[in-house]
């Protein structure tokens, strides 16, 4: 009796969340003058945020769908006091020892403003919510995040940057001390995790990439990002020869790519990537890119080309146009140019917690101004 109505109470907040989105039936939200997107319309206009810290968990959207499974009564609320880090050991009131050490849904926040320095890859462990919401956080200078056969995570508020590559290693992991491949220095990498949101980060000059999503990795939504000064920035598929990641699908949307990025927003390979509402501020080789048959729905998405390099897409194999690289309602500026591919539209067919409204490109600056982490001053909202 006890798990029904738990149950019903939860669908009761998601259903309420829902209806709050939805434009036709919630008054239009701002803060400090800013038209926001229907994320952060769920929960900035609070200005009790940190005491309903939970709240963010019902606002997200696309793939992820809605994150109904980090919170509750059994959530274990967990903060950060300590920026060292010891890979093999960790200490109570690290980073590492809560998204590692605690068993079950663990809710990690921090004390005040700190720059952890890694000293090996920080595996996150299923139903861990990272919430950087109310301090600055800089994850940067060595080794940075990895979510490993993971599901149920959130990443958010966190500033990531200056990720080094890393040779074979062994780390603590939720069961134990286990052996690591070497790493790229990628910012983020997910490693055959389901159901992860990753919102509200700013992310740059990693030694290879900011943000992957690999073998079999799926179910992921990639929102209010703030992604710059970087080569490669975003890749979806794991190779060419990964056949598993053919259901590998992903949301990539209200993020600012730029300034300075060159490629790879996303590169994706195999599987299917939403993008829609995210801005672009120019590119050097390509903004999105892909090989072995992927589809894409580029969706109301906002081009400025630089001066040279006008076109959006880049093929790998490009007689191949057996895949769909599908453009919607996008603007086009300075010169930028999509070539089209494939039939059908490369719909996402999204659930119910899964769906949103598209909001028209002519308004995706005013809903990626916030876009990366936010500054939260105390007793208000961020």
């Amino acid at each position: 009796m006890a798990s029904q109505y738990c149950l019903v109470f939860i669908t009761v907040i998601i259903l309420f969340c829902s209806l709050s989105l939805n434009p036709s039936l919630a008054k239009t939200t701002k803060v400090h003058g800013l038209k926001m997107n229907v994320i952060d319309g769920c929960w900035r206009w609070n200005p009790n945020w940190r005491s309903h810290r939970q709240q963010l968990a019902i606002c997200s959207i696309g793939f992820a769908g809605k994150m109904s499974n980090n919170i509750g009564k059994d959530v274990i609320n967990y903060e950060v006091t300590d920026p060292s880090d010891n890979a093999l050991d960790p200490k109570p009131g690290t980073l590492r020892y809560g998204a590692t050490m605690i068993k079950g849904k663990k809710w990690i926040t921090f004390q005040r403003d700190m720059k952890i320095k890694l000293e090996k890859p920080l595996l996150i462990s299923s139903f861990t919510a990272i919430d950087g919401r109310g301090a600055s956080v800089h994850i940067a200078g060595n080794a940075c995040l990895r979510v490993f056969r993971a599901t149920n995570v959130i990443i958010h508020g966190l500033r990531i940057h200056h990720c080094r590559s890393q040779p074979p290693t062994s780390v603590m992991g939720p069961d134990g001390i286990m052996s690591l491949g070497g790493v790229d220095g990628d910012a983020i990498r997910l490693v055959t995790a389901s159901k992860v949101w990753i919102d509200h980060n700013t992310l740059y000059e990693c030694e290879d990439g900011l943000l992957d999503v690999t073998r079999g990795s799926t179910n992921v939504t990639i929102s209010n990002n703030w992604f710059r000064d970087q080569d490669k920035v975003m890749l979806l598929g794991h190779d060419d020869g990964y056949f598993r990641d053919k259901s590998m699908e992903v949301t990539v949307v209200y993020n600012h790519f730029g300034p300075n990025c060159n490629q790879r927003m996303p590169r994706i390979r195999h599987g299917y990537a939403h993008v829609v509402n995210n801005l672009y501020k120019e590119w050097s080789q390509y903004a999105i890119g892909g090989s072995m048959n992927p589809s894409v729905k580029s969706e109301a998405n906002l081009f400025i080309a630089p001066k040279q390099n006008k076109e959006v897409t880049w093929r790998k194999d490009s007689n191949n146009f057996s895949w769909k690289f599908y453009s919607k309602g996008d603007i086009f500026e300075n010169g930028a140019s999509f070539i089209q591919s494939g039939v059908g539209g490369a719909k996402p067919h999204y659930n119910n917690q899964q769906s949103f409204k598209v909001v028209d490109a002519k308004s995706v600056r005013s809903l990626t101004r916030a876009s990366g982490a936010l500054t939260c001053t105390k007793k208000s909202r961020c």
